[in-house]
């Protein structure tokens, strides 16, 4: 605990509800052990940290992100009926969202911020995710919290990122640049970037990753199932030991910089005649498995392009969707992290710019075959074809009760009304969100076997896209949208069997 190099303090009267025995016990333990581990902090500015090169887990922070995540109930409102004993505990959710409380102080607000921005991997990772989702999931004041954990993180001091740019690239790295940095411009979840420029001119940002981010992953995914486990019972329905599997999976190839590279790589080729998407270039001889160089863009993150013009926020949306459906049914590849900060709009020039491609992953064209035929059906209200379709994918195992049926059906046609009218549909005023959560403890009593694994990143790229519409008010026409793609995949689909017919 000690190598965590960083302190806690806890204020009982404020961080736990009276009527929590458990968490107050726990909160008076993390106290203890957060003056224990109190140590000198190497400092080289207000946000600069010396972080650990090897730890088997922030056991204090993930307690405490993790005891403010079950009391602050961020949960969808239908999840907390099957979790009575807590819902008593925490008092339950209003409106769909989180319950005013006294949690939420501004003192306690800062605390939260503070920890999650000296934490790496998983749990900062998790708390950016928590920052783009809508109001019926989280309440505004806690989304701000994670807002200014998503735009900002502590980093390494300057000889702690000189070390692993040694390491990575070479004792001679500095002598590929005119200039270099050395404060970053920005911190995240896994690594800092800072600006740097070629010999030739060309501004880059090199992502430098944290030391002993990777070996974390593991013992931090543990420690958040250990944690919820005890904090409360877990309906299996839920089935958290995948869900965390895949996140621990995503979270490791995120941490691989060369992988990364060449799914930039592969994504600027398949974009390469878009006028409406910029991929920036990778420099590879300033490039590692832990430093990556990339072409440096300005632009504005989509959540700052809310007060553009209808016409244009229209069309920023209407392509983020149109990409969202090219990716999965033509290139088969997609990029699957939604954070508003890895779409860059640039006005001049009138583009959105690609950032970010560690969480890309590729499809099976079993899995997307079935999966059109999905989106199609719910498209044209064909409920017969979604629940059988649905069965082929493995979201349903062919034996669960009628209600569980029902509710899944639901829930698609729900989503695949965008593309069900040809006239533009309002994502400002849509209810989306709040009809799924509606239909959340039928699933989580009844189903009896995980999604397919390919759909946990997929349905938060999609989700994703969906919020980015919402949220800049976005009225566009999707069904013509749709019908393009599905009939280009069918058509591809055609020829290829053709083909095969041929050769046979």
């Amino acid at each position: 605990l000690c190598r965590y190099r960083t302190r806690f303090t806890v204020d009982i009267d404020t961080f736990v509800p009276v009527s929590s025995i458990f968490t107050r016990s726990f909160a008076v333990v993390l106290g203890l052990i957060g003056t224990f581990c109190t140590k000198v902090r190497s400092s080289l500015g207000d946000r600069t940290r010396l972080l650990p090169e090897q730890y088997d887990g922030c056991v204090v922070p993930w307690c405490l992100y993790l005891l403010l995540f079950v009391q602050m109930n961020v949960v969808p409102s239908g999840v907390w009926k099957l979790l009575p004993r807590m819902n008593q505990t925490c008092g339950g959710l209003k409106n769909g969202a989180l319950l005013d409380s006294p949690l939420l102080s501004e003192a306690n607000a800062e605390r939260i911020v503070d920890t999650l921005c000296k934490v790496r991997g998983a749990a900062l990772k998790i708390g950016q995710m928590l920052s783009i989702q809508d109001n019926s999931f989280i309440n505004p004041q806690l989304q701000k919290i994670f807002e200014r954990v998503r735009q900002s993180a502590d980093f390494m001091p300057a000889w702690q990122m000189n070390k692993v740019l040694e390491e990575e690239l070479g004792a001679g790295w500095r002598e590929k640049l005119s200039s270099f940095a050395e404060k970053p411009f920005a911190a995240a979840s896994i690594g800092q970037v800072h600006h740097g420029m070629l010999q030739d001119g060309r501004e880059v940002a090199m992502k430098i990753q944290y030391p002993g981010v990777v070996e974390s992953i593991h013992s931090d995914i543990n420690n958040l199932m250990s944690v919820l486990k005890m904090s409360i019972v877990l309906p299996d329905g839920l089935f958290a030991d995948s869900s965390l599997e895949v996140l621990q999976r995503e979270l490791a190839w995120e941490c691989d910089y060369k992988r990364e590279a060449e799914s930039a790589k592969h994504f600027k080729s398949l974009l390469a005649d878009d006028p409406f998407f910029h991929v920036p270039f990778v420099v590879d001889e300033l490039s590692g498995r832990r430093v990556l160089a990339m072409e440096l863009v300005s632009g504005v993150p989509l959540d700052s392009c809310v007060d553009l013009d209808q016409e244009t926020r229209n069309q920023i949306c209407f392509n983020i969707l149109q990409l969202c459906l090219r990716e999965l049914f033509e290139f088969r590849f997609m990029q699957t992290d939604p954070n508003w900060a890895n779409f860059f709009y640039n006005a001049e020039q009138n583009k959105i710019i690609l950032l970010d491609f560690g969480a890309c992953r590729d499809y099976p064209e079993a899995f997307t075959d079935d999966y059109v035929q999905v989106v199609h059906a719910a498209s044209i209200g064909d409920r017969e074809t979604v629940l059988e379709k649905s069965k082929d994918l493995k979201f349903l195992t062919g034996f669960e009760a009628k209600a569980f049926q029902d509710a899944h059906v639901e829930a698609v046609m729900i989503l695949g009304e965008a593309f069900a009218n040809s006239d533009p549909f309002d994502f400002g005023t849509q209810s989306t969100t709040q009809r799924i959560q509606s239909l959340i403890p039928i699933m989580l009593r009844h189903r009896l076997t995980p999604p397919p694994e390919e759909t946990y990143s997929l349905h938060r790229k999609m989700a994703g896209s969906f919020l980015i519409c919402s949220k800049l008010g976005a009225k566009i026409a999707c069904k013509d949208m749709f019908l393009d793609i599905y009939n280009s995949y069918q058509q591809r689909r055609l020829e290829k069997e053709q083909a095969a017919q041929v050769q046979a």
